[in-house]
């Protein structure tokens, strides 16, 4: 009965040994402190607005008659000048000078008209934003402080694992 009992206890403090050597397990820290970590980030937007804007446009008179009127009277008076062919050349440089001008005085008496026209413009401002990139964690375990960052929340406990191996002396 010795033996079994002494083989028994020899298996056992063996096998505690090999379980304690490498073994790993979960266990629970105390946190201390969690603090959640912002990062500003810009995200452009596009903010446009309408305005109007006054517009000016010049409708001109589109008949004939002051370049034909013009004509004729430049053409009656060139032709009380020179003699002969000279007289015909004179006429028909006062036609076309009187067509012109005919015209000149015509188009200044063109209306005006002012209108407003919408406008739409756009541009793009920074927009700057916090957000959450994680939490700075600080925990206690075994009576030693330490510090880990999480992407979460833990609460009032985090789950830890415990690695044990010998300490090799």
């Amino acid at each position: 009965m010795k033996r079994t009992a002494l083989a028994t206890a020899a298996t056992l403090a063996l096998s505690a040994g090999t379980v304690l050597a490498g073994a790993d397990f979960q266990d629970y820290a105390r946190v201390q402190n969690v603090s959640p970590q912002y990062e500003q980030i810009n995200v452009p937007r596009q903010e446009c607005y309408s305005e109007t804007v006054p517009q000016t446009s010049y409708r001109r008179n589109d008949s004939l008659a002051g370049p034909i009127i013009g004509g004729v009277a430049g053409g009656l008076l060139g032709s009380r000048f020179g003699a002969g062919s000279g007289r015909v050349a004179t006429a028909a440089i006062g036609a076309v000078a009187g067509a012109i001008v005919g015209d000149r005085i015509q188009s200044r008496g063109g209306e005006v008209e002012y209108s407003e026209r919408e406008v739409r413009r756009c541009r793009t401002v920074d927009h700057w934003e916090s957000r959450l990139n994680g939490y700075h964690v600080a925990y206690e375990y075994q009576g030693r402080s330490y510090t880990t960052f999480l992407p979460y929340d833990p609460g009032l406990r985090l789950p830890v694992r415990v690695s044990v191996e010998p300490s090799g002396r």
